[in-house]
């Protein structure tokens, strides 16, 4: 199993290679690990693909952040560290917040910047706050109850569910903690690399409003509604958000 070295902590990702030099970086939710992105979007024609657990999630050992900023702090030294070069970001709500925070440093290795079921800012429900340092199974059901549409099938968000509950309860607060705290509304058009929004029609979390009001901010940014899919769209309907992604790839973000 391929792992990272970033000072004591061990940094899991699941890889796929491939001979272009195009790179994709998914970044996980809150909670969740490399699995919140099924193996289609792991799998891609003339692109690697490098899916890392965040710190405390997953396979990946040490302890997960507060703040946004610290976990784009892992994700640059993760990139830096592969020698990763033209890497698209693609992050899932508080993985979004990472790879707008990321955009906003310029990185030279940053080429293009995906973010589905994301907004410029992040306010979390107290009850899910102060549940998950409580009663941290009534916590977990009302953060799936809330985060899928209303086709998913019971047993994707059982599947879903049963993940959570796998992250140590504190890791998973303090992800939503950094969420809550998460506000770059006034900085939006700051960011200059190429830019894909995709939303779920039926999330409730990050309504498509918030898609909207990224893609209105950002200089030269498209925005994708995936009709039907909430916030967990990436595991609702992976085909649709493939769709989307393979054709902003070939648009913006050819292999040099």
């Amino acid at each position: 199993m391929p792992f990272v070295e970033l000072g004591e902590e061990r940094i899991y990702y699941d890889h796929s290679p491939s001979s272009g030099r195009r790179v994709l970086l998914p970044i996980h939710g809150s909670g969740g690990d490399h699995r919140c992105w099924p193996e289609v979007l792991r799998r891609l024609p003339a692109t690697a693909v490098f899916t890392p657990d965040l710190p405390g999630h997953g396979r990946s050992t040490g302890s997960g952040r507060s703040r946004v900023a610290d976990y784009a702090d892992v994700v640059a030294a993760f990139a830096e560290r592969l020698g990763l070069q033209n890497v698209v970001l693609m992050g899932h709500s508080l993985g979004g917040a990472i790879a707008q925070s990321l955009a906003l440093r310029s990185p030279a290795w940053l080429a293009a910047i995906v973010l589905v079921g994301t907004g410029a800012r992040l306010r979390v429900d107290p009850a899910i706050l102060d549940g998950l340092l409580g009663d941290y199974d009534a916590a977990l059901d009302l953060v799936c109850e809330s985060a899928f549409g209303p086709q998913a099938a019971p047993a994707l968000v059982r599947a879903h569910r049963q993940g959570l509950r796998q992250t140590p309860p504190a890791v998973t607060h303090d992800d939503f903690s950094a969420c809550n705290q998460f506000d770059i509304m006034d900085r939006l058009g700051d960011i200059r690399v190429p830019t894909l929004v995709v939303t779920g029609s039926a999330d409730n979390l990050t309504p498509p409003k918030y898609g909207a009001f990224l893609r209105d901010r950002i200089p030269g940014a498209q925005m994708a509604l995936i009709a039907g899919a909430g916030h967990m769209l990436a595991l609702e309907n992976p085909a649709a958000l493939l769709g989307h992604l393979s054709a902003f790839l070939d648009a913006r973000v050819t292999p040099p």
